[in-house]
């Protein structure tokens, strides 16, 4: 693998099977296969990344997830194509996930920026962007 290239991402979440539901068909339809399984969390990996989702201790709930607070804001993918992004929006949306910046998309980003953005159980910010 490339000198700098991710190797993992690993989240903490609050409610493990919600996350797994979710996750999992996203991340599958863009090309992930699930990787590692076990009691407090799940994992799906593409060529040598992976991602893992963590179920949270009890302890560590009282403060909920905030992408405006200090650490993570978002998790952007890559689409393949515009094609890609507007199927996954209908996908989304048939699954019940809350799109966001509705007003605006799928320029969200920008004017050259073609992506549809939503929230996982968490609501942390997920993006799936054309080239």
């Amino acid at each position: 693998m490339s000198k700098g290239h991710i190797h993992h991402i690993e989240l903490y979440v609050s409610d493990l099977k919600s996350s797994i539901n979710f996750w999992g068909w996203f991340l599958e339809e863009l090309g992930y296969e699930p990787f590692q399984s076990w009691e407090s969390g799940h994992s799906w990996k593409l060529g040598a990344t992976y991602i893992v989702f963590v179920q949270a201790e009890e302890r560590f709930l009282d403060v909920p997830y905030h992408r405006s607070r200090v650490g993570l804001n978002h998790l952007a993918f890559h689409a393949s194509s515009r094609q890609e992004v507007d199927d996954m929006t209908r996908k989304l949306e048939g699954n019940g996930v809350k799109i966001l910046y509705t007003d605006k998309h799928p320029y969200a980003g920008g004017e050259n920026y073609y992506a549809v953005f939503f929230e996982d159980p968490d609501r942390i910010k997920v993006e799936l962007v054309a080239p």
